[in-house]
């Protein structure tokens, strides 16, 4: 079973390699005035498999979002485009909406990594 950390860190590496965009982990830093930024978070696991009294295999979930002004941002087909190239991200569009206090759509997806 690979570790924990290294299933998280796929998710990093694959949306830290977005280009022109703030990517933050759990949160946007109160100080940050970016009105088009990615926030990711793991948030538990899903399936796992077990075999001989311990987890074999075990997936992490977790969730993406999108904050943008823009409407037809195409930062979404590049975040759908680097889970499906990952190999080993399987995920979903759960909720596109816009918010009125901040003035941004929020796209956000669902993601779990074997």
């Amino acid at each position: 079973m690979s570790s924990v950390i290294t299933k998280v860190k796929v998710i990093r590496d694959l949306l830290l390699d977005l280009k022109d965009i703030d990517v933050f982990h759990y949160r946007k830093p109160e100080h940050d005035k970016s009105k088009r930024y990615v926030v990711w978070s793991e948030d538990g696991s899903n399936q796992s498999f077990k075999g001989n009294n311990r987890v074999e295999e075990q997936q992490i979930t977790g969730t993406i979002d999108l904050f943008t002004q823009i409407e037809y941002d195409e930062m979404v087909d590049s975040i759908q485009d680097a889970l499906n190239t990952s190999g080993h991200v399987s995920w979903r569009l759960d909720s596109v909406e816009y918010e009125d206090e901040t003035a941004l759509i929020h796209w956000a997806w669902s993601f779990s990594v074997a």
